[in-house]
C-alpha cells in the first residue's frame, strides 16, 4: 500500500454529560450508565451528515495545504441514513469541497466503513497510477426520527467526522495490511423493515422507529442460548481478523502499539481486549467513555487523538479494528 496520511481534520457535535441528557431518551437510566460512557456529542437539528463531514474535510486540506482542486479521490464513509434518499452525500461533498476532478466514492457499510476505506485507497491508488492525492471521511449524524441514541443499542452513539488526507508515497502513517471477514447470515439483524422498495413510507404516515425493527433477541428467536453464541461470535471475529491482518506483515498481535476498536460501552471493550490478549490501557477505552461512538468516524477520530498526544511514535504498529452491520469485520494495521 503505497500511500501515508498526510493530515487530519474534525467535527464535533456539542458535549453532553450523560448523566444530565439520559433521562430525555430512556427510562432505563441505571442500564445505559452502566455502559461507563461520560459524554456523548450531539449537532443542532439544522446541522446535517454532509455539513459534519465538510467541516471535518477543511479541517485537514487546510493542515496539509491541499487545495480541492488536487484531489484525485474523496471516499465518504457514512453509518446513518443521508440528508435524502435517491441523493449521494458523497458526490455532493465532493461539489462543496470544490473538488470537481476528484472521484467521489460512497461507503455504506456501517461503523466498519472507516476501516474498510483505508483499502478502497490502496485499491484505487494501485489501479490508477495518476492518482497522487485522496481524501477519506467517516462520519456519524443520528437520525433521532428512526431510532435512539441511547436505548436502540448498547452504544450511545455521538454525531461527528473524522478526515484525513493521504498522499502516494508518504512515508508515515502507512497503511500496511488490510483484512475483512463478511458473513450475509446477519445482514437482516439491522434491519429498519419501513421505508425501503419493500415497505414505502406513505403519505401523512409517521415512519415506525428503529427500536422495534432492531430488536435483536426478535432476531434470535428470544433464544438467549443463541445471542449469546452471536456475541461470542462477534468478539472472536474481531480477534480474527485482526490475527490475520497481522499475520500478512508477518507480525503477532502482541506487536500492536495499540488496538483502535469502535467506541464500544466499556463491557465490550473489556472483552474484545481480553480476547485479544491486549491490555485495556492500550486500546481506545478512555477515548470511548469519553466521546461516544461516533459509527464509521471513531477510527479517524481515535488515531487523530493518539497522535495528538503522543501515544504513538514512529514505527509503532497500529490496529483498527471493529464490525459493522451486514455483518462485516474489519481490521486495517498502520505504521505510524
Amino acid at each position: 500500500m503505497d500511500y501515508g496520511l498526510i493530515s487530519f481534520g474534525s467535527a464535533l457535535g456539542e458535549p453532553a454529560p450523560v448523566a444530565d441528557i439520559v433521562r430525555e431518551y430512556t427510562e432505563d437510566v441505571e442500564r445505559v450508565l452502566e455502559y461507563g460512557y461520560r459524554n456523548i456529542h450531539r449537532s443542532p437539528e439544522a446541522v446535517g451528515l454532509t455539513d459534519l463531514a465538510e467541516e471535518a474535510a477543511r479541517a485537514a486540506l487546510a493542515e496539509s495545504g491541499t487545495d480541492p482542486g488536487e484531489l484525485d479521490l474523496v471516499v465518504l464513509a457514512i453509518t446513518d441514513i443521508a440528508e435524502y434518499l435517491y441523493w449521494d452525500p458523497a458526490a455532493a461533498l465532493q461539489a462543496r469541497l470544490g473538488a470537481h476532478r476528484a472521484e467521489a466514492v460512497l461507503v455504506s457499510q456501517g461503523c466498519v466503513g472507516g476501516i474498510t476505506s483505508f483499502d478502497l485507497l490502496a485499491g484505487r491508488f494501485a489501479t490508477h497510477p495518476d492518482y497522487r492525492r485522496a481524501l477519506v471521511v467517516g462520519v456519524n449524524r443520528t437520525c433521532e426520527v428512526y431510532w435512539n441514541r441511547m436505548e436502540t443499542h448498547s452504544l450511545l452513539f455521538s454525531d461527528g467526522a473524522g478526515a484525513a488526507v493521504a498522499g502516494r508515497g508518504h512515508p508515515r502513517l502507512r497503511p500496511r495490511a488490510a483484512e475483512v471477514i463478511s458473513d450475509g447470515r446477519y445482514a437482516d439483524l439491522f434491519l429498519l423493515e419501513e421505508g425501503g422498495a419493500a415497505a414505502p413510507f406513505l403519505g401523512g404516515k409517521r415512519p415506525g422507529t428503529a427500536r422495534d425493527a432492531w430488536d435483536l433477541m426478535e432476531f434470535f428467536d428470544y433464544d438467549a442460548d443463541r445471542f449469546e453464541a452471536f456475541v461470542d461470535l462477534m468478539n472472536d471475529r474481531v480477534r480474527e481478523v485482526v490475527a490475520r491482518a497481522c499475520g500478512r506483515v508477518g507480525a503477532s498481535v502482541s506487536d500492536l502499539s495499540r488496538v483502535v476498536l469502535l467506541n464500544d460501552n466499556i463491557g465490550t471493550l473489556t472483552k474484545v481486549a481480553d480476547r485479544l490478549g491486549v491490555p485495556l490501557d492500550r486500546t481506545n477505552a478512555a477515548i470511548s467513555m469519553e466521546r461516544g461512538h461516533f459509527g464509521a468516524a471513531d477510527h479517524l477520530l481515535d488515531l487523530q487523538h493518539h497522535l495528538a498526544s503522543g501515544d504513538l511514535g514512529e514505527g509503532d504498529l497500529v490496529a483498527l479494528a471493529g464490525m459493522g452491520r451486514g455483518m462485516h469485520w474489519g481490521c486495517t494495521l498502520i505504521e505510524v
